[in-house]
């Protein structure tokens, strides 16, 4: 009886009360070449016909077929050759325990016992080789005579050669299994019922409920039904069976019997592949995924179909068993490549070999192909490598593959063999489509990035740019294989460069139109021109065409792109009555070529100079212009005065000034060197107008009043030095600008030593005095700000361990924050600041140093007291670091006029404030960006409180803009600033 609850286990109670259970499972009958002579072919049982559908010629849905096969028996299995070769060939083992062996011939002809199946509604006959029966095998079994032949004695039948077959039989007293090798008895007759003997056979403990041949390897697995994985070693002597090992070494056992197994390499290491009747998929003893519904092995990949409606392609080349894990988890989303979505409840059939198409049934019964786009791009990466351009670009252009692929694959191959390439495409409107679709980006590294590392080289030539090294190499090709059949295919190579060369593409089309066809092949001038206002916009190639000055040309596209006569004759004939050089002027100007439009009116002479000068003015061509005309020509001045002017006219007054200077503008030229201070060249210019001494002197304190206004008094004494005479004046601002040796020069320079006492001593006197205070102040501030930053370190620590162990608020409004708010925790800080800085954002750059001076707030209680401490503080360390060069000159000057007491007195204070500052450092910049100031403990010795500490250290986190705060200055101690004589 049939089993109530599984819908395919059969329960047999026998005489002599012995009880058989038999269970069948679903499976499919696949020819399992990797090859172009594998058929694909696919075969159902029915009855005593085998239904076989061969998929690489059609797609026949079930019940139809491509053939059948007749038996004389019911058929109990099918079985396809493991052989590479000879994958098209099947068994057939019947309920007589005969086995006929089908074999694929060369010729269409069709056995008596195969007929073909009706493939549409009206049916038709398919011209392809159909197998025909080549011998029916009797298995010669032990006590076969003397006992009634069984149907199911044998199962499991596994063609692995010729002429060698395995089978299954089970023992009905006890729980064994035997497996056997069957050979091909030699026969001296002809007849058609050959005998296969059992050359050994090998009894396993356990069930056998599975078996399944590697058709590459020659490995074959058995599955018992407790799991267990058995290795047959058939092609030894001994045909012994041991554990199949994972390459850890251990034995493999699925957890649960699976109703497809299957072999692979992965990774280099053959492993098992095994799905349960519960979606549950194993590869060794590993579950990878409980959502499986079908799975199948071709050639390199590994595709899958889920619960999820989508079907998986995985590459098993480069694979391992974590990354095949990864990929079907659910929280992994695949890459667009290997996933795809299908219908409800699809299972895989087969795939058709060395093509693109994978075969699926529905639930109702019917088949699909879809081009799953791994197997696709796979198959067109091969054919690359092969050379094999034709089939890629066909595949690549029914499928929508982005035809950059071809070169992108691998660039250096493609641009050797380009002829190759025009040669097997050989259609123009196919090139063409080629040349559209070209684009810079290497879709290899976006669209369809390889499965493995590539190991290609990159373009040829890395600094040209890849659209114009195809269109190059492609309209080299062409022309040398046929200009013109190719004709459109290379104007299309000069439109599709990156800067398209229209004006060379016109003149190609002209040369067209002059010479009549006289090859078959040839394209006329109006095709050209008609194909060619498809690519280009009609009005910019009319720009073009009119930019050559060729006005036959212009013609020629004007009457090819419908535009009205009334638009364009006048004009044409209003140019063709003007001057060479004018009417290209002109033509330059109206294509808005202003440069070239210059160039042809500088040669019109000079009456058309001052509407050049305007056309120069207006579009800011004064270097182009510049270049126009010889250097001493009148031209030449006004041009330069003219660019001056613009300079001045954009405050850029010294580039001005050179302008001028070299055009022989010089009192222009002195005008711009007093605008932007550079006395220097100033002078130079005043020299070469023969200026009177009296001039030359207002000119020099005009000059030294800019240079004080740039506090550049060493400048501005040597000014008044040497122009104006003015010594004193210059020994007064030496002294300002506390250039005290320099001042000391001129003193003796000129023999007046009356000036040290009247006024260098009392200046260095008042500037020691100047830098004391100075000093004071500094060390002051600096220990306020340490002391208070020490003040709202501890401040913040405690209101932490409050917020711990009081679950305190932080809000603005807690009485803890309103003595201290600087200590707020971060998230409210990141909370209380973001809106803010979305609204400063959009105000101006002045407004937006203004809230961060705000932001970083000396205030006691402001939110980030404690950066703006540690922001001022390094300002303090930093302009204190900065007055080493003074203080050492000063002092030099203090120990001269033997002022040591003083001396001394500076160099302790400087001494004292540096040390001052050297010893803080550590106790200020003890923070870093991902620390705060309470370390709190993890670990074994964690407590709920320090862990808390750490998640609230996590969200008063120091933005990004802030890290540089909590690296200390430097400070140089190498910097030589003491005088050791006043030690």
């Amino acid at each position: 009886m049939w089993d109530p609850v599984a819908p395919y286990r059969l329960h047999v109670l026998c005489q002599g009360w012995h009880y058989l259970c038999y269970e069948w499972h679903w499976t499919t009958d696949r020819s399992s070449g990797d090859n172009l002579s594998d058929m694909a072919n696919v075969a159902v049982v029915d009855g005593n016909r085998v239904l076989v559908t061969v998929f690489r010629q059609s797609v026949v849905p079930p019940p139809m077929c491509t053939y059948r096969l007749l038996l004389p028996h019911p058929v109990n299995q099918v079985m396809f050759s493991a052989h590479p070769t000879e994958s098209n060939n099947l068994a057939v083992l019947d309920a007589s325990n005969q086995i006929s062996v089908y074999k694929c011939g060369d010729s269409p002809s069709v056995d008596p016992t195969v007929k073909l199946g009706a493939v549409g509604g009206n049916g038709f006959k398919i011209s392809l080789r159909t197998p025909h029966l080549e011998k029916r095998y009797k298995i010669q079994l032990e006590n076969s005579e003397e006992e009634e032949v069984n149907p199911l004695t044998l199962s499991l039948l596994t063609w692995v050669q010729e002429d060698i077959f395995l089978a299954v039989s089970h023992s009905h007293s006890s729980p064994q299994s035997v497996l056997h090798y069957l050979t091909v008895a030699p026969s001296e007759t002809d007849d058609e019922l050959g005998q296969l003997n059992i050359s050994s056979s090998v009894t396993v403990d356990g069930i056998i409920i599975s078996v399944c041949c590697n058709s590459k390897s020659k490995s074959v697995a058995l599955q018992m039904a407790g799991g267990q994985i058995l290795k047959y070693l058939w092609e030894s002597p001994s045909l012994a069976v041991e554990p199949w090992k994972n390459p850890g070494g251990f034995p493999v056992r699925f957890p649960y019997p699976c109703t497809q197994m299957e072999l692979a390499m992965i990774g280099g290491e053959e492993c098992v592949l095994g799905l349960t009747d519960r979606c549950r998929f194993f590869i060794n003893d590993t579950e990878v995924a409980s959502n499986v519904t079908s799975f199948a092995v071709y050639d390199e990949f590994l595709l899958l179909t889920t619960h999820s409606h989508t079907c998986l392609c995985f590459c098993l080349r480069e694979a391992s068993l974590k990354t095949l894990q990864a990929g079907l988890s659910s929280s992994h989303v695949p890459n667009a490549e290997s996933l795809r979505k299908v219908e409800r409840g699809s299972r895989i059939v087969t795939v058709v070999p060395q093509d693109t198409k994978l075969i699926l049934q529905m639930p109702r019964g019917n088949l699909e192909v879809v081009h799953h786009r791994a197997l696709v791009l796979a198959q067109i990466r091969k054919w690359l490598d092969k050379l094999m351009f034709k089939e890629a670009f066909e595949c690549m252009r029914k499928l929508r593959i982005n035809l950059n692929l071809i070169h992108d694959h691998n660039p250096k191959v493609f641009l050797e063999n380009v002829d190759t390439f025009i040669r097997q495409i050989d259609s123009v409107n196919h090139i063409n489509l080629f040349f559209t679709e070209l684009k810079e980006e290497d879709v290899t590294k976006t669209m369809y990035p390889p499965p493995s590392t590539p190991t290609v080289q990159p373009s040829s030539d890395p600094d040209g740019k890849k659209v114009d090294l195809i269109c190059d190499a492609m309209r080299a090709a062409m022309e040398n294989i046929n200009p013109h059949k190719y004709c459109l295919s290379i104007l299309t190579s000069h439109v599709k460069k990156t800067t398209p060369e229209l004006e060379t593409v016109l003149q190609k089309v002209h040369e067209l139109q002059g010479n009549a066809p006289l090859v078959p092949d040839a394209v006329s001038a109006e095709e050209a021109l008609k194909y060619l206002l498809l690519l280009v916009d009609v009005n910019e190639l009319y720009d073009h065409s009119l930019g050559t000055y060729n006005f036959d040309l212009v013609l020629m596209v004007a009457e090819k792109s419908q535009k009205d006569p009334k638009e364009y004759l006048p004009f044409l004939n209003t140019l063709k009555k003007m001057e060479t050089n004018y009417q290209r002027f002109t033509i330059d100007k109206y294509l808005k070529r202003y440069e070239k439009a210059i160039g042809h009116l500088s040669k019109c002479g000079p009456e058309y100079f001052p509407e050049c000068l305007n056309l120069i003015k207006d579009k800011n061509l004064y270097n182009k212009a510049l270049e126009l005309y010889p250097p001493d020509s009148q031209q030449y001045k006004d041009i330069s005065i003219a660019y001056g002017e613009h300079l001045l006219q954009e405050h850029l007054h010294e580039p001005a000034g050179l302008v001028f200077a070299r055009c022989g503008a010089h009192e222009k030229a002195l005008s711009a060197f007093l605008a932007c201070g550079n006395w220097r060249q100033a002078l130079c210019v005043a020299a070469q107008l023969e200026l009177t001494k009296d001039q030359l002197a207002s000119l020099g304190r005009t000059l030294a009043g800019k240079l004080v206004e740039q506090r550049k008094y060493s400048d501005a004494a040597a000014v008044l030095e040497q122009y104006a005479q003015d010594y004193e004046e210059a020994v007064l601002l030496l002294l300002e600008g506390a250039a005290w040796e320099e001042a000391l020069r001129l003193v003796h320079k000129y023999n007046r030593p009356d000036i040290i006492e009247t006024n260098v001593k009392p200046s260095i006197l008042e500037a020691q005095k100047n830098y004391m205070a100075f000093l004071d102040s500094q060390s002051a501030i600096f220990s306020r700000h340490k002391n208070r930053l020490l003040v709202v370190r501890e401040l913040k620590e405690q209101a932490q361990q409050v917020n711990l162990d009081d679950e305190a608020p932080h809000g603005q409004e807690s009485d803890l924050f309103s003595e201290t708010s600087s200590v707020m925790s971060g998230s409210d800080m990141s909370g209380r600041y973001s809106h803010s800085n979305s609204r400063i954002s959009a105000r101006s750059s002045k407004n937006r140093r203004k809230a961060e001076r705000k932001k970083h707030s000396l205030k006691e209680g402001s939110p980030l007291e404690d950066l703006a401490l540690l922001e001022a503080l390094s300002e303090v360390v930093q302009s204190t670091e900065q007055l080493k060069d003074e203080i050492y000159h000063i002092l030099k000057m203090l120990f001269l006029f033997e002022f040591d007491e003083q001396g001394r007195e500076l160099q302790k204070a400087f001494e004292d404030t540096l040390q001052l500052m050297e010893r803080s450092l550590p106790e200020i910049w003890t923070l870093t960006p991902q620390q705060s100031s309470a370390t709190p403990v993890l670990g074994p010795n964690s407590t709920a409180n320090s862990i808390m500490a750490s998640y609230q250290q996590q969200k008063a986190a120091v933005p990004v803009l802030d890290a540089d705060l909590f690296l200390p200055p430097k400070i140089n101690r190498r910097t030589q600033w003491k005088l050791s004589l006043l030690e």
